[in-house]
């Protein structure tokens, strides 16, 4: 019901949209900010199927995750069973307005959605659409309900609804995770900034490594699995950082580069401490030239923020290593930082990724939006 009102009140929608898109231009927002924020027919085609994918998920509910008999006859079981209410913070992309929701109803929770306030007009429409097929399927509508106001006090009031809202979940940059960490009387699951990188090492096949580089970074760069900093073994990095940096300038992409990086490719800017540890969610990319994959991992180790990292190399053992010793949510060989995401890992929607390591880590989809409970069959057994 929720993906037909998507697609029978597109009309709606992106008549709604359109109005945030235009205030954010008037407002001067950057180009990779105003593309995260825009909905079109085909992206809101995109969402409706992917709730259809999450209707065609097995119920997540009331699987039995363990089992057991004690020695004195008590059955024991471990049952999924749902939070509740769950609470999602966001901002920008209206998307997450519907993955939150239907991932959440799948899950037996009701949503409570608190977007950003350049999105409001384009979550009040996706939200009174999930409502009318909420009461349409014979559900209450009130299992989604929209924060709509512009008023920050009612996040922290959502933040701090102990013993009403059983969980949070922050989607968005630094500051808005921090807030709610700093904030929350409610448990939360932390999604992560990601400032992410791409390794190519020594002996990698560079004419593989280029499209994956170019992918990780220009084919959505204002997302939290866009590669940020690109690092380069010095052995390759005569003959691959030239040609990846044309590849990516004509793609539009601003590179910042340490001293050697900057002697290969002419006109780079002077890469800083800032540069190294910025998410840009834009057409900026740092750059370093790396003398092995201690200094690698060494860097990576400083700079990023446990999301996605990413080694191009044909060195079984040396892709091993990284593998072990990289912390971070998601750890990928040979392909694009871009396939960090829940659709991509087949778990339909995703409502974010998870940067820490209690209950969920990396795409928090379906499984993870579940806790369980125990349940114990007797036959009168008492305690000595």
């Amino acid at each position: 019901a929720v993906a037909e009102q998507l697609r029978g009140g597109s009309a709606l929608v992106l008549e709604a949209n359109a109005e945030d898109v235009a205030a954010e231009r008037e407002r001067g927002t950057s180009a990779p900010l105003l593309d995260r924020l825009t909905l079109t027919a085909e992206r809101l085609e995109s969402m409706a199927v992917a709730v259809l994918q999450v209707a065609d998920l097995p119920d997540p509910l009331g699987r039995v995750l363990a089992g057991w008999e004690t020695p004195n006859g008590l059955r024991m079981r471990r049952v999924s069973v749902p939070f509740g209410v769950i609470g999602m913070v966001y901002e920008s992309r209206p998307n997450v307005t519907v993955d939150a929701a239907v991932l959440a109803l799948k899950a037996g929770s009701a949503a409570v959605l608190r977007g950003s306030s350049n999105a409001l007009a384009s979550n009040r429409a996706l939200v009174s659409l999930m409502r009318a097929a909420l009461e349409a399927a014979g559900a209450p509508a009130d299992a989604v309900q929209l924060v709509d106001s512009k008023d920050r006090a009612l996040v922290t009031a959502l933040l701090r609804a102990r013993g009403q809202v059983d969980l949070v979940i922050p989607r968005g940059g630094a500051g808005l995770i921090r807030h709610v960490v700093d904030t929350a009387r409610v448990p939360v699951i932390e999604t992560g900034v990601g400032n992410c990188h791409v390794y190519v090492d020594a002996g990698a096949d560079l004419a593989a490594a280029l499209p994956i580089v170019l992918n990780s970074k220009v084919q959505r760069p204002g997302v939290c699995n866009a590669m940020e900093t690109l690092l380069v073994n010095e052995d390759e990095a005569a003959a691959f950082l030239p040609s990846a940096a044309a590849a990516l300038r004509a793609a539009g992409v601003t590179l910042y580069g340490c001293e050697r990086s900057r002697e290969l490719v002419p006109g780079m800017l002077p890469a800083t401490d800032a540069e190294y540890a910025e998410e840009f969610l834009g057409l900026n990319l740092a750059v370093r030239v790396v003398a092995d994959l201690d200094e690698a991992l060494a860097h990576v180790a400083r700079y990023g923020t446990q999301h996605t990292e990413v080694i191009l190399t044909s060195d079984l053992a040396r892709a091993e290593r990284f593998r072990r010793e990289v912390d971070a949510a998601v750890v990928i060989v040979n392909a694009s930082s871009r396939f960090t995401d829940g659709f991509e890992f087949g778990f339909g929607a995703e409502i974010g990724i998870s940067t820490q390591k209690l209950h969920a880590r990396g795409p928090v989809g379906l499984e993870q939006l579940v806790t369980y409970k125990y349940l114990v069959d007797g036959d009168g057994q008492t305690r000595a």
